[in-house]
């Protein structure tokens, strides 16, 4: 009786630590379960913060595009004032061009890009139809150049007058040419150089 009552203290002992153990093993992997789960929500949040950054900015370019294509078009219908308009509103949304999500380089190209743009932009904002294209054809160079660094969600054309100031580019929306630095006087004078995605 004394035998069997040693074997089952062991077994009964035994089974405790067993369930000690397996307790233990269920904690640790909770508890590595909850550091996979924190880690993962943290890239997460990282990634939605970085796609932010990336809406933040691509919110931005578009807006800077939407107002050059305005003032583009604007220019293609010679239409001073509606083109000095497009100049004012062009400025304001190059001024709330937001560049912190870019690198250190970038945002000291941005920079230089934004100011001669804007200073371009603001001279449309207050000239004549030949002053202000002459304006444009800077300002385009700029634009590019900002696109260049930022990427764009829309498929853009650069296209080329040779005939324009020793020959001059401008980006559009579309294919089809439509000159801003001649208007109706040479509406189809260009070509596509390139198509930029």
């Amino acid at each position: 009786m004394k035998y069997l009552k040693t074997i089952v203290a062991i077994l009964v002992i035994s089974l405790i630590n067993l369930t000690i153990i397996s307790c233990k093993d269920a904690k640790k992997e909770n508890t590595q379960d909850s550091i996979v789960h924190s880690e993962m929500n943290h890239n997460k949040m990282d990634k939605s913060n970085n796609m932010m950054d990336d809406n933040s900015q691509n919110s931005g370019v578009q807006k800077v595009l939407a107002d050059y294509m305005i003032l583009k078009d604007a220019l293609v219908e010679t239409d001073k004032n509606k083109a000095a308009k497009a100049g004012d509103k062009l400025n304001n949304s190059l001024s709330k061009f937001e560049i912190n999500g870019f690198t250190v380089e970038q945002q000291k190209e941005l920079k230089d890009i934004i100011t001669d743009a804007k200073e371009h932009a603001e001279h449309i904002g207050r000239s004549e139809i030949d002053h202000q294209r002459e304006h444009f054809k800077t300002l385009s160079k700029d634009i590019m150049d900002m696109v260049a660094i930022t990427g764009t969600k829309n498929t853009l054309y650069q296209q080329f007058c040779p005939m324009y100031d020793g020959g001059s580019a401008w980006l559009s929306l579309n294919k089809e040419i439509k000159n801003p630095y001649y208007g109706s006087k040479m509406l189809k004078c260009g070509k596509v150089q390139k198509e930029i995605n």
